[in-house]
Parts: structure tokens; C-alpha cells; sequence
């Protein structure tokens, strides 16, 4: 009956509204809000900034939730209406991301109050690819070069997975999200054969400073796993178009090593999230 905990759920650059994984992690006990931030109805691929109040608006709406619905079930051949709560533990808020959704994620732990877990898929570990306002404050997007995209020798796909600077590059350490300031708690996960970005190395640095500071956060880096570290048993993909940049771009992944770590990757996640999030009295039956 509820209350239960909130969850924010983004993801990345693609845009749009995607919402499956959402579904699933209802299916487990949280109320999900599957936000779009980008090329969905009026909101740009684009935009000139992206503003972390966005984000933190839909984590204030996700605590407001106290509706009870009433839903049609059918017991021995009678429609009786059940209630539905969709009410909210505000004290029990985390976000998870993927992508450039894991590093608004990571923003939003960090700067946002109240959010007790978050969980970064494939993300970098700092503000990626648009200027990203907190407050009264700018963080630049981590230096990039374009001149370095390759392109695959047997088609048109693009491989982004070496145009961003080295993060441990004191000149690029102003694009940071400072998660080691956070009191969060993290769970990273990462594919060695990421062909967006070297999300490996990336959130390594991410990590090391949360370890050097105390913080809670734990690491898996998969062999052989890509960019889309989707839920178990969605086929891999390896190449897609991506529509804001109007051009096919490789993800990576070799299909055993990948499916394998979608496995496990989701276990990780609903653990982290009952350990951080549910109360331990409460059984979930789904």
C-alpha cells in the first residue's frame, strides 16, 4: 500500500522519453519518474545551457506524489475498484542515469538536497558536451575535440570514444562534478569496451576522489560490456542513430561479455537501491 521510495530515471543524449526501465523499477517497489531533458515536445537537442533546477524540480514533484488511484481488478468474475497509492517517502530519493543522464545524476547528488542514492551507467564523471548551470554558478562542458571522431572502416558509424580531454588533466578539473562534496551514496558501473566515451577511465577519477574523501560509492567495470548497459536481456546494440546529431554512432560491446553484464549490472542496481532506499521491513513480491 505504501508509502514507497522516488526515483528519478534519465537518460542520455538521445532525448526523448524513454520509460521501460522506469516500468521495471516500479515493478519493484519505487514510484519512477521517467524525466526528458532533451528533443522531447518543445525541449531542445540542444539547449545553450542546462539547468540542474530542471532536474530539481521533478525531484521536488516526485515527493509531492500522495495520490491514491482507484483501478479496476477483476476477483471471481467481479469488477471491484482497488486503490492504487502513488505516495512518496520523501526521505527515500535517489536518481539513476545513463549516459549524459549519469552525469545529471551525479549533479543532482551533489547539488540538489536530499537525494540518498544515485547510480551512474556509463557516465563520465564530469559535465559533458553543454554548460550546466547550478544556481548562480557555471560548470563548462569538459574540453572536447571533433577532429578526432573516427569513422568505422566498413561503414558511416562515428567513433566519439577518444575526442574528450584526459580528466586528469589539471587544466580540465573546472568541469568536474565535485561528487566527492555529496553525501550520497554511488554505485558506477562501466563497460571496458565503451565506444562513446572511456566512461572506464573516467569514472575511475570519480571514484578516487569519493574514496579519498570516505564517501560510500562502489565501482564495476564489465569486460568486453558497451555504452548502452540497458536491463537484462535486451539485445545488444552495438550502433544507432543518433537523431540530435543526425549520424550513426558506435556504442561497443561484444554480445556474450555485454548480455552477461546487463545481467549482473541490474542485480547491482536493485541491491544498491534496497540497501540505500527500502525499508527493510517491507517485502516486495514482484
Amino acid at each position: 500500500p505504501g508509502p514507497f521510495p522516488g526515483l528519478l530515471d534519465l537518460y542520455g543524449s538521445g532525448g526523448g522519453l524513454v520509460e521501460y526501465r522506469a516500468s521495471l523499477l516500479a515493478s519493484r517497489g519505487y514510484v519512477t519518474l521517467a524525466l526528458a531533458y532533451l528533443a522531447f515536445e518543445d525541449l531542445p537537442s540542444f539547449p545553450d545551457v542546462i539547468e540542474l533546477d530542471y532536474f530539481g524540480e521533478a525531484v521536488e514533484f516526485l515527493k509531492k506524489q500522495e495520490q491514491v488511484q482507484m483501478v479496476d481488478a477483476i476477483v471471481e468474475l467481479t469488477v471491484t475498484l482497488l486503490p492504487l497509492s502513488f505516495q512518496v517517502q520523501s526521505t527515500r530519493i535517489g536518481v539513476l542515469g545513463l549516459s549524459k543522464g549519469a552525469d545529471l545524476a551525479l549533479a543532482l547528488a551533489t547539488f540538489w538536497p536530499g537525494i540518498q542514492a544515485a547510480v551512474s551507467i556509463s557516465g563520465s564523471g564530469v559535465n559533458s558536451f553543454l554548460p550546466l548551470q547550478v544556481k548562480d554558478r557555471i560548470i563548462p562542458p569538459h574540453p572536447y575535440d571533433l577532429s578526432k571522431i573516427k569513422v568505422t572502416s566498413d561503414s558511416e558509424i562515428l567513433d566519439y570514444s577518444e575526442i574528450m580531454a584526459d580528466p586528469t588533466d589539471p587544466a580540465t578539473w573546472q568541469c568536474r562534478i565535485p561528487v566527492e562534496k555529496s553525501l550520497s551514496k554511488f554505485l558506477f558501473l562501466t563497460g571496458q569496451d565503451d565506444r562513446n566515451w572511456t566512461s572506464e577511465k573516467f569514472c575511475r577519477e570519480a571514484v578516487r576522489r569519493l574514496q579519498e574523501n570516505g564517501c560510500h560509492v562502489e565501482f564495476y567495470c564489465y569486460p568486453g560490456a558497451g555504452h548502452l548497459l540497458e536491463p537484462p536481456y535486451l539485445p545488444l546494440c552495438i550502433a544507432s542513430f543518433h537523431k540530435p546529431l543526425g549520424g550513426f554512432m558506435l556504442w561497443g560491446g561484444k554480445r556474450k561479455e555485454h548480455a552477461m553484464a546487463q545481467e549482473d549490472a541490474w542485480q547491482r542496481i536493485l541491491t544498491f537501491f534496497k540497501q540505500h532506499l527500502q525499508d527493510p521491513l517491507v517485502k516486495c513480491n514482484l
